[in-house]
């Protein structure tokens, strides 16, 4: 593992087998400029929404921008409409985005299976890439999203091209422990969907953070898509069945880039750490006082991280 200090967002790790970014202190999640740029970006509702069947269900998606493509994969409860606009934007100025909603979350139907998994999101995912005649795309996941892209890569790595994992781990009791209070969170099933989301993600982002930044979820792109409590349900059962992919990590020979906040309760940094190290190759980068919810705290520098990444990687 090789640990860098850098003093700029602009990264060069052309050579190097393990990297790690720390924010500078002077990056300041209060900054004028982060706001206008988030009031500028892309608005994901201007987008049309599309359909294709897959399998026994129909995927709501979204795509624009110019470039070769990249899938973006979302993770528990939420939809594609709620991606930070300032990544949307810095993404579609090279890449051609595809956004979807995961399996009975939003406009795409739940189909016939009784219990949702892991594997079969990502049956899901790649059936997409197929119907959409996308040989292969970049892949950025987030959260249960990275189970996903795991689930994905491992069992069809023809169909992915650079890997961005944020946010997430390879399973089991990593060497930190999730927060009790998220854990506990994840698993009150009581009030709506919309209850139980509202209670989970001020947990997304450090209390002393959002003590200094009050109106944060004000930032937090909203949906019009509809969230159902069963889904929910189903989505946690998958999520607590995955199985471990850390023994099999060594066989991702996509460039990849694993990315986490320090402060991040949901995923502890040090098990994206060990998932970084069993990655052969992989970017490790941290931002200090970075939550789950890491790109809307500080969407510039997150973005750009994601781009010098994808600009400064070759696929193998």
């Amino acid at each position: 593992m090789i640990i860098a200090s850098i003093f700029s967002l602009f990264i060069i790790a052309a050579s190097l087998t393990n990297f790690a970014y720390s924010q500078p202190s002077q990056m300041s999640s209060n900054s004028s400029n982060e706001d206008n740029t988030n009031a500028n970006s892309v608005n994901i509702q201007d987008i049309p929404t599309k359909k294709v069947h897959v399998g026994d269900i129909d995927i709501a998606y979204k795509t624009f921008g110019k470039g070769d493509p990249i899938l973006l994969i979302n993770g528990y409860s939420f939809t594609m409409d709620s991606w930070d606009p300032t990544l949307l934007e810095t993404l579609a100025s090279n890449h051609t985005i595809i956004l979807f909603d995961n399996r009975g979350i939003g406009n795409t139907t739940s189909g016939s299976e009784q219990k949702f998994s892991i594997s079969l999101f990502a049956n899901d995912t790649t059936g997409l890439l197929e119907a959409l005649n996308i040989k292969k795309a970049d892949v950025l996941a987030w959260s249960m999203g990275g189970r996903i892209a795991q689930d994905l890569t491992l069992n069809y790595p023809d169909r992915v091209g650079k890997l961005i994992l944020y946010a997430i781990g390879c399973g089991g009791e990593g060497p930190v422990p999730q927060s009790q209070e998220v854990r506990n969170e994840f698993i009150n099933g009581t009030g709506t969907a919309e209850d139980r989301i509202a209670r989970l993600v001020p947990l997304f982002f450090p209390q002393e953070w959002r003590n200094e930044n009050p109106n944060y979820l004000e930032n937090i792109p909203k949906t019009t898509e509809t969230i159902l409590n069963q889904t929910l349900n189903k989505q946690i059962e998958a999520a607590a069945n995955a199985p471990r992919t850390c023994d099999r990590l060594k066989n991702i020979t996509q460039p990849t880039l694993v990315i986490v906040g320090t402060d991040d309760a949901a995923t502890p940094a040090p098990n994206s750490l060990r998932m970084a190290e069993l990655i052969p190759g992989a970017w490790f980068v941290q931002i200090n006082g970075g939550g789950h919810g890491l790109m809307y705290q500080y969407p510039e520098q997150f973005s750009s991280i994601v781009e010098t990444f994808l600009k400064n990687t070759n696929t193998r």
